[in-house]
């Protein structure tokens, strides 16, 4: 995984952000298995407990298993998948409409803004 760490920002979040964005992209497939904590925390050069807490936070969504005796695992559910893959464009999208609202769009405006560049 291509890791793009801003040391001004919480690394836990960045972490978390960075495999939803390899999960729904595709970078990481449903089933895959995953490296190492230690390996994982290496290749980000972060602290191994930092990337155990994302890891974790993953778990709690579903989207990453531990398989006790063989590792954590990328979820093998794809509706899951799909369902994070939604809710993240969702989350951009509203970023988006915000900041052109907020210097001055309307929504039509928005709409014609993006036709144009799709």
């Amino acid at each position: 995984m291509n890791w793009n760490i801003d040391s001004s920002l919480a690394i836990y979040p960045q972490i978390v952000e960075g495999f939803i964005k390899a999960l729904i992209s595709g970078e990481l497939t449903a089933g895959q298995k995953l490296p190492s904590v230690r390996e994982l925390a290496s290749d980000a050069a972060i602290n191994p407990n930092t990337m155990q807490r994302a890891l974790a936070e993953l778990e709690r969504r579903e989207l990453v298993e531990n398989k006790r005796t063989t590792g954590k695992f990328v979820t093998n559910d794809i509706q899951a998948i799909t369902d994070i893959k939604k809710e993240y464009a969702g989350k951009q999208v509203k970023k988006f409409i915000t900041v052109m609202k907020e210097i001055g769009y309307t929504p039509d405006e928005i709409i014609n803004i993006i036709k144009e560049q799709v």
